[in-house]
């Protein structure tokens, strides 16, 4: 079975087919745990035989590593085959090892540091510097990264990051890239969907990678963020759909949520929707992978997975039969929203 596919064609000019099933590659970078160039190959190739053919990156993800691992794998492959984005917002700079970024989270990683940038001049250097990482002639999506409160500490912080894109030009940067057919696209990756709105109303995006607001245990978004996008034709990409690991786990002993330990009305939440899903014969893994999907807005949901199991779990969730019955039955024990598209 072939994996689904999802067109895109907001601005008229052809736009892009999305695989319904994406690589996120942070997991490349060597995040939480090293892995060796043959694994992360043997991964990508898993997914390439899979049908995948959307690939997001970021000079963040291994402070380079992600994108530069993506560079062998890609070369051999059509260009025309595949949908590749990648991020600004930060540039990745050399440094002495007692400076290295991401201690802790990025294991075995080039000796460098990040520096936020989202200025027109660092919106430009850093994609010519992914150009170079990654050695292909086209990026068809650039997300501006990261200008969230979840990166930058408080909602104060994250409001002057958004005038520096703003002010510093760096959407400027953006839209000429757009406009000269650099890129295909532009739009945000970000951990908040309020942010994500007010970049929508700020600015012409087409597309943002939300990561972890849509999913079956959140979907505040339907408030007001997902109906924008529905009404500008901007498509939206979801990543961690599991919350961090708990869908995908269960309510198990130190399950994560949002990158740390599921609190306990959490661990009752998603009791309660493995349950449902029990009853109806399916794995809350793929009904939370597919869970979005059932948004008109989306395109694409982009799971992690740093090794051949996980890609493979990850291609079962995309091809599952979810019953539709499932979805009414989390509706009626108040578990979905009742305006909730299924």
């Amino acid at each position: 079975m072939s994996l689904k596919t999802r067109h895109w064609d907001r601005l008229g000019n052809g736009g892009l087919t999305f695989t319904e099933l994406g690589f996120g590659t942070a997991p490349l970078g060597n995040l939480y745990r090293a892995i060796s160039d043959e694994d992360a190959r043997a991964v990508l190739d898993a997914a390439w035989e899979g049908g995948v053919r959307y690939y997001d990156t970021a000079p963040l993800y291994g402070l380079g590593l992600s994108e530069t691992r993506l560079n062998p794998f890609l070369r051999g492959k059509p260009r025309n085959d595949y949908v590749l984005s990648t991020k600004v917002g930060r540039l990745i700079q050399h440094c002495a090892p007692e400076f290295r970024a991401g201690e802790g989270k990025w294991f075995e990683v080039p000796q460098r540091r990040e520096h936020f940038d989202y200025s027109y001049d660092g919106v430009m250097r850093s994609v010519e510097h992914s150009f170079s990482r990654l050695g292909v002639d086209r990026i068809d999506i650039l997300y501006v990264h990261d200008l969230c409160v979840f990166t930058h500490g408080s909602k104060a912080a994250s409001d002057m990051r958004i005038e520096e894109f703003f002010g510093a030009r760096g959407y400027d940067a953006m839209v000429s890239l757009r406009d000269q057919g650099v890129v295909r696209a532009i739009g945000g990756g970000i951990n908040e969907w309020e942010v994500c709105q007010t970049l929508a109303e700020r600015g012409d995006f087409d597309l943002f990678l939300l990561a972890g607001r849509y999913t079956l245990l959140e979907q505040t978004a339907l408030d007001t963020f997902l109906p924008l996008c529905e009404s500008r034709g901007i498509g939206i990409v979801t990543g961690g759909p599991y919350n961090s690991g708990i869908l995908a786990t269960g309510a198990k002993p130190g399950a994560f949520y949002n990158y740390d330990p599921a609190p306990a009305e959490i661990l009752d939440r998603v009791n309660r929707i493995e349950a449902v899903c029990k009853d109806h014969g399916v794995a809350m893994v793929n009904a939370a992978f597919q869970f979005p999907l059932l948004h008109p807005a989306h395109v694409a949901v982009i799971p992690g997975g740093q090794g051949v199991s996980e890609m493979a779990g990850n291609l079962k969730a995309a091809q599952a039969e979810i019953p539709r019955d499932l979805w009414a039955d989390l509706k009626a024990q108040g578990l979905m929203r009742e305006d909730a598209p299924a």
